[in-house]
């Protein structure tokens, strides 16, 4: 379990950080901010000997992620990619099903570059409507669904940041529309199990 392992984020604001941080993408070469506020910092801080690229921009949709991941991810050739979109298409009224083309062909690239891809649920926001937090929770069924028929690892990060009394709004969140930095550990922490396992069911016997 200690060998040395590169994992890509690929995603929005969520795997940015924001709005505590700014991805080494936003503010070249090493971001800018509380390293706290981003998923990426508490992975490798569970797994020092991870290297964890965060590869977020704020606000993107997912067809602009789609276009970035051959320099983001192809190109990089890790391990593991977790992608995490879709939430800024739901926001601008693009609906699930533009997301759900472009999230299935990123999978299905990923997959054929040899990378193990983690397929991340679109986190919940507090001002959503109700038709907004609707669409997030038939998406995330849809990802969960196309997970199981790929075969590829399936991460709720949405259950992770949830507040416990309403699903579709954050736990703690500095501005209604982003995890707060216990939100950010609480991804880590999932992510990082989810890749845990993986790495221990793949293991030589």
């Amino acid at each position: 379990m200690s060998s040395r392992v590169t994992i890509v984020g690929l995603g929005d604001s969520t795997t940015a950080g924001t709005p505590g941080f700014r991805s080494p993408l936003e503010v070249p070469p090493n971001g800018a901010g509380n390293p706290e506020s981003q998923y990426a910092f508490w992975m490798v801080r569970a797994h020092p000997e991870w290297s964890v690229l965060n590869r977020g921009i704020n606000g993107q949709i997912t067809e602009e992620i789609r276009a970035r991941l051959s320099r983001d991810v192809l190109q990089v050739r890790p391990a593991y990619a977790i992608i995490l979109a879709g939430v800024n298409d739901i926001f601008g009224g693009l609906g699930a099903e533009s997301v759900e083309r472009h999230l299935a062909a990123m999978y299905a690239d990923v997959l054929d570059a040899g990378i193990v891809p983690v397929a991340a649920t679109v986190l919940p926001y507090n001002s959503a409507t109700a038709r907004a937090s609707g669409d997030i929770l038939a998406l995330n069924a849809w990802i969960e669904n196309l997970t199981k028929v790929l075969g590829i690892l399936f991460c709720d990060t949405h259950a992770a940041v949830a507040d416990p009394a309403d699903s579709n709004r954050l736990r703690g969140t500095p501005d209604g529309l982003h995890p707060d930095v216990a939100g950010y550990r609480a991804m880590g922490e999932v992510l990082a199990r989810t890749i845990e396992d993986h790495l221990r069911r793949s293991a030589p016997r």
